[in-house]
């Protein structure tokens, strides 16, 4: 929170790391696309390129980036203790509260059987679901997550037969209340989302988040280990259905062709199923599946360490995707809107050439003139205001000024402005 923020001024980018916001630009552009054009060409089981480029993996950069503004927003690498953790926290439940409120809105607006599956309302689950970890050390996060990568996809696998399911994809505020169960099994453990399978992004995320991000050997050494990991883990998969066997068993599963089999392969099962152990061995993006979550948290590590060392020796030419990326809450939302009258299916280029140029321009202009996005500016009012209540003990409208001129109740001394958006969506 600063005080440009409570005067609605034009925030100052230099205080931005602004290859995360980049990178969380890329990561909106990727769920647009996916949601635009279809998963295959025609009637074949050939992926589409934006399948091939984004599908999975720009869900993963959203949540890696979550984790990294929970980090920031909680001291950085100056990590906050006492009162300020405790405040800390409460802001994120109630960042979640309004995020889910946001979510419920746009699923009352979508139709029945959507165009997409929105992940906002999951993201609220994320949030809720990291409050316990924000006071651990980098290590014990990453092994944490190391933790829910190997876990998760046992959980999901065994736990989906038997957990309740919803009667809506988007779920409203009416499922929330009939179908309680319902909806906590699917945004924690069969959703399009889970929470438990989408964790380790998190968590990594608040670990990274914990690093000197500026230093160009940090950045370095994220990018190696990100290009490490996607490859081992798509090499290990491979090395196991091809080699070991993992192929030849899964054909051997109820109902299983190998049409349908490679079709699972390359656009992933909807769940994993639990007609064989072989099926945690695959590394499609987005099946949940302890090598494919490595894959694409490898990836996501991969583009956030590229942005950082784009945007610290060039970071003006990453200006306009920034842009996007520091408001993603907004056009990810506004996004999300324009596809309920489902007008875009015949034309998906066109449409998507529509969504990415208005929300660049608004984005461009929105932030040059105001500073943040209108649902950012909304829930970092409430989040600061509940943060300031633990605090402070008053619901305060700006940061009070300490005696060696830092704003209080920052979180690391500095005044900037938070790290909002889908990231912190």
């Amino acid at each position: 929170m600063t005080a440009s923020e409570g005067t609605m001024s034009p925030p100052k980018p230099k205080n931005r790391l602004v290859g995360i916001d980049a990178a969380r630009g890329l990561a909106l552009i990727g769920l647009m696309a996916v949601h635009l054009y279809p998963s295959a060409v025609g009637d074949t089981s050939d992926p589409t390129l934006a399948w091939t480029l984004f599908g999975g993996d720009s869900a993963a950069l959203f949540a890696l980036l979550a984790g990294v503004g929970l980090a920031l927003s909680s001291g950085g690498r100056t990590q906050h203790r006492g009162r300020q953790m405790n405040a800390d926290r409460v802001g994120v439940a109630v960042r979640a509260v309004m995020i889910g409120i946001v979510a419920l809105a746009i699923a009352a607006i979508m139709p029945a059987d959507p165009p997409a599956y929105g992940i906002l309302l999951y993201y609220s689950a994320f949030f809720l679901l990291a409050i316990p970890f924000l006071h651990f050390g980098i290590g014990t996060l990453f092994l944490s997550a190391a933790a829910f990568a190997v876990v998760s996809p046992i959980l999901i696998q065994q736990l989906y037969p038997v957990l309740p399911g919803s009667s809506l994809y988007n779920h409203t505020l009416v499922t929330l209340f009939t179908e309680p169960a319902g909806v906590a099994s699917e945004l924690l453990i069969t959703g399009s989302y889970p929470a438990l399978s989408f964790m380790p992004f998190i968590l990594v995320g608040l670990g990274l988040g914990r690093l000197n991000l500026r230093s160009t050997r940090i950045q370095a050494i994220i990018a190696g280990a990100g290009a490490a990991l996607a490859v081992l883990a798509n090499l290990a998969s491979s090395l196991l259905l091809h080699a070991v066997g993992g192929y030849e068993a899964l054909l051997e599963t109820p109902d299983m062709t190998r049409d349908s089999l490679d079709e699972a392969l390359m656009f992933g099962p909807s769940i994993l199923p639990d007609t064989s152990g072989w099926w945690l061995a695959i590394a499609t993006p987005h099946s949940g599946a302890t090598l494919a979550i490595a894959s694409s948290l490898g990836m996501a590590l991969l583009v956030l360490a590229l942005f950082l060392l784009i945007g610290a020796k060039a970071g003006r030419w990453l200006a306009p995707l920034a842009a996007m990326g520091a408001m993603t809450l907004t056009l990810y939302s506004a996004h999300l809107l324009a596809l309920a009258p489902e007008v875009h299916y015949d034309e998906p280029t066109a449409w998507f050439v529509v969504h990415l140029v208005v929300a660049a321009t608004f984005a461009w202009i929105w932030r040059r003139s105001v500073g943040q996005g209108p649902l950012e500016l909304i829930v970092t009012r409430a989040v600061r205001g509940a943060r300031l209540v633990v605090i402070e003990g008053t619901p305060d409208t700006a940061p009070t000024t300490t005696t060696n001129g830092t704003a209080r109740g920052t979180p690391d001394g500095i005044t900037r402005e938070p790290r909002n958006g889908p990231s912190s969506t």
